[in-house]
């Protein structure tokens, strides 16, 4: 497969690149006057970047009132517990900052993954405005990814039916195949793609190995994950691999 067209930006340390990946989403916000949505994800990669929003001058120049949170994917477990991934956002900075309303996780409480999925999928199209997308109008001002050891994006894992689905937005993902071992609720590749940007955040030399196979081109989730608008790959000079190093 070869490696889909990437716009790949190189930061000196993790530091820099929550900085950095803080400066996108506040140009993102900053570009659109009305009603803004953005998707998060979980995981240790964004944790600096959310953090970093809580502090100034991040925190006034987000408008708050006007911005939406939502979530990527998120592991089935109640809200409280550890792994929930709206849970970290919640605590580094959502609570602080930003209005209940304005916040959307998934319903965890749920009977089922499956239950799960429909309801938040029910939640986008409403917050939409309708049940099938349109290029013209994203989803998302911004959507947030990591990149699992495996090449997996939210919890589309390689090889699994869900990174096959078009039809759904969101859909419920009975196994991981990395830890944690727990079901997860994701979106879809088709719900991810609708958005104005998608920004990858790759942090660390533990990620070096998954961004050289990325970069190879392999038939990963992370190579099929794309946006309908500009894909954009944050990376620190640690998670790249030795032949891409200028």
């Amino acid at each position: 497969m070869t490696a889909p067209n990437r716009h790949i930006v190189v930061v000196e340390d993790a530091v820099a690149l929550a900085e950095a990946a803080a400066d996108r989403l506040i140009e993102r916000i900053e570009a659109n006057p009305g009603r803004i949505a953005i998707c998060m994800t979980g995981g240790s990669s964004p944790k600096r970047l959310y953090e970093l929003l809580a502090t100034e001058p991040y925190r006034s120049e987000i408008p708050w009132d006007r911005v939406h949170w939502f979530i990527g994917d998120d592991r089935f477990v109640s809200s409280s517990d550890p792994l929930n991934n709206m849970s970290m956002a919640r605590t580094a900075f959502l609570d602080a900052c930003a209005p209940l309303a304005n916040v959307h996780p998934i319903k965890t409480d749920a009977a089922n993954p499956d239950d799960a999925a429909a309801l938040y999928a029910r939640e986008l199209q409403s917050f939409y405005g309708a049940d099938t997308f349109d290029k013209a109008k994203p989803l998302f001002d911004l959507v947030l990814l990591g990149v699992g050891p495996d090449g997996h994006v939210a919890s589309l894992f390689p090889s699994y039916p869900a990174i096959e689905i078009k039809d759904r937005w969101v859909v419920g993902v009975p196994e991981a195949h990395v830890k944690p071992f727990v079901p997860r609720v994701s979106l879809t590749l088709p719900a991810l793609a609708s958005c104005r940007e998608m920004l990858f955040l790759m942090s660390g030399e533990d990620k070096r190995a998954i961004l050289t196979r990325v970069l190879k081109g392999e038939d990963l989730p992370a190579n099929r994950a794309r946006s309908d608008g500009e894909t954009v790959w944050l990376c620190d000079k640690a998670a790249l691999p030795d032949d891409a190093r200028g």
